[in-house]
């Protein structure tokens, strides 16, 4: 139960931060934010809620990571669903917040009336939906790259025998591979890599009043950010392990040390 709550509240925050500066971005129009803002404050989201928690639950805050942990790791199975039911959860909770605080100034750009998709449409805010030049296949490859690229980033950094950065400085690291992946493969459908993060501010989208249209919307994509991050995250895992953990000397070189040849 600790654990579950840690990554409750780990999630929460992750999703209190990243959707706040999507909803401040979207309700002014740009006037107060940008997309540079947005990836910036997703990597910091993640570096505070990573903090929140890890010393508890390990701040995985993302089933497909949890999956990851679990196939590659370790990670006991008989945990793997109540992480995943907390960060589901947590996320909820974490859009909730943010449609407390911002509801007037969503209600002042859309007038009132909720809408999905179009100019005033604001359950972007919540969830990711994808370009309108994306098919579903391009959406899956684009999910699955991206959260290989998170997962292989995780495994990296907490590799005790790849020159890992010190264990207080591995959210940072964290967030600052999430910002990376904003930067670089943010545009076809804004990088949801989580399927906690996508799945449960849809859900309560589809509850305060943008209806049934946020599982439909994109020729039905709900699905792809809940599937194909879970497929990235085994691979890119695999793809770590097979090329880098798999091939550690016995002497382990670190950043700066000379090389040396193992008897």
């Amino acid at each position: 139960m600790r654990e579950a709550l840690a990554e409750f509240l780990g999630t929460a925050l992750l999703l209190t931060f990243g959707l706040g500066v999507v909803a401040q971005t979207v309700t002014s129009g740009g006037a107060a934010g940008s997309p540079l803002g947005i990836h910036l404050c997703w990597g910091l989201a993640v570096i505070l809620g990573v903090y929140a928690s890890a010393g508890v639950s390990g701040a995985h805050l993302n089933p497909a990571v949890t999956l990851a942990l679990a196939v590659r790791r370790g990670f006991p199975w008989s945990k793997v669903g109540p992480y995943v039911v907390a960060q589901l959860l947590g996320a909820f909770v974490g859009a909730a917040v943010v449609y407390l605080t911002y509801r007037e100034a969503i209600t002042a750009f859309d007038g009132g009336m909720r809408q999905v998709l179009g100019p005033h449409g604001t359950a972007g805010i919540f969830a990711t939906y994808p370009a309108p030049y994306l098919s579903i296949l391009g959406g899956v490859i684009d999910q699955i790259v991206g959260t290989a690229l998170l997962v292989a980033m995780v495994f990296a950094i907490s590799d005790e025998r790849n020159a890992p950065p010190a264990a207080s400085l591995a959210p940072v690291f964290v967030g600052l591979t999430v910002m990376a992946i904003g930067m670089g493969f943010g545009a076809n459908a804004g990088y949801a890599i989580n399927p906690a993060r996508d799945f449960g501010p849809r859900l309560f989208t589809a509850l305060a009043g943008w209806g049934g249209g946020v599982f439909t919307a994109g020729n039905g994509w709900w699905w792809v950010p809940v599937v194909a991050p879970c497929i990235g995250a085994v691979l890119g895992g695999t793809v770590y392990d097979l090329l880098i953990r798999a091939h550690h000397p016995a002497h382990t070189n670190r950043i700066g040390d000379p090389a040396r040849r193992v008897e």
